[in-house]
């Protein structure tokens, strides 16, 4: 008797462990669908809010192979539908593991930082707001409460965040190797950080960018300011790679005339086209992640191509 009770006592505690076991696989999504992800999920800031960072790591990763790191902005849109906005994804670990195993890449990982309540300060270039005529100034000040607080927001990611990946990862820590991505506004903090950290970043990715800067208005008196700053202060056309890119339906069929002023200042500065800069339209897409989904590998192999 005392066997049998043994017994059964032993198949209850499997038939639990085996359905804790299938609850946790049934609640823990496969993403990313290619390769592994290290989450940190309060970074420390002095300069910003604490946030979660994303460490993307290629299939195959080694600790005795070097990488080039690539910086994403919106880390919550890069992975896991879960906390995408809108459920939607760029699903950059297949754009960049598609690129790598084909071998049209060196290996890289994938830096994603989270936004943050006080995302539109973080990433409206400081430069971009200042240098407004007092009334657009106003406009924004209406539609945002707050300045804009994006050089922190680029001291976070350079004296906090890159001195951690590169000390705890097998990184390439030079420019050649450090790029960062964003699209929308993320656009804007993306190209500003290449121009304030040009010996920090080898290349900047701009995915549907923001020039109107408001939400409301779509007139080139916000916008010129700041890609007049810009041909001042973008570092000179040998070193650094610079991509943009924009659609046609929804917010950015707004962005053509503000994108063609900034590509005059890029053809004066020298720029070449499709070696050291690319600009490119893509009809019918609209402003989402579904669609830069469908782009981001563009910048990638353009910043990461084998030689």
């Amino acid at each position: 008797m005392k066997k049998t009770s043994t017994f059964l006592f032993s198949i209850r505690i499997l038939c639990i462990l085996s359905s804790v076991l299938l609850l946790q696989y049934a609640c823990t999504p496969p993403y990313p669908s290619r390769g592994s992800l290290k989450t940190f999920e309060n970074f420390p800031s002095v300069h910003v809010d604490s946030r979660r960072v994303d460490v993307w790591l290629p299939e195959n990763f080694s600790p005795e192979e070097k990488y080039a790191v690539i910086y994403m902005h919106d880390g919550q849109n890069l992975f896991d539908p879960e906390f995408a906005f809108g459920g939607q994804i760029w699903a950059a670990d297949e754009a960049l593991q598609t690129l790598i195993s084909s071998r049209k890449v060196i290996p890289a990982i994938i830096v994603g930082i989270w936004n943050s309540p006080k995302k539109i300060q973080e990433y409206l270039p400081m430069e971009a707001y200042d240098l407004l005529p007092d009334d657009l100034r106003m406009i924004l000040q209406s539609e945002r409460t707050d300045r804009p607080i994006s050089d922190r927001y680029l001291k976070f990611i350079v004296h906090e965040l890159k001195p951690f990946i590169d000390k705890n990862f097998p990184t390439l820590p030079d420019r050649r190797n450090t790029f960062i991505i964003g699209s929308s506004l993320g656009g804007l903090i993306s190209v500003y950080a290449l121009a304030v950290y040009p010996e920090i970043f080898g290349g900047a990715a701009c995915l549907s960018t923001h020039w109107p800067l408001s939400l409301e208005h779509n007139e080139p008196g916000f916008s010129q300011p700041f890609i007049r700053w810009l041909g001042h202060n973008l570092p000179p056309p040998a070193l650094h790679k610079i991509y943009f890119d924009f659609g046609t339906e929804t917010l950015d069929e707004r962005y053509p005339m503000h994108q063609q002023q900034m590509d005059a200042v890029m053809t004066a500065l020298g720029y070449p086209p499709d070696e050291l800069w690319i600009t490119r339209k893509f009809p019918g897409d609209a402003h989402n992640e579904a669609a830069w989904r469908r782009r981001v590998q563009i910048p990638m192999e353009f910043f990461l191509k084998s030689e």
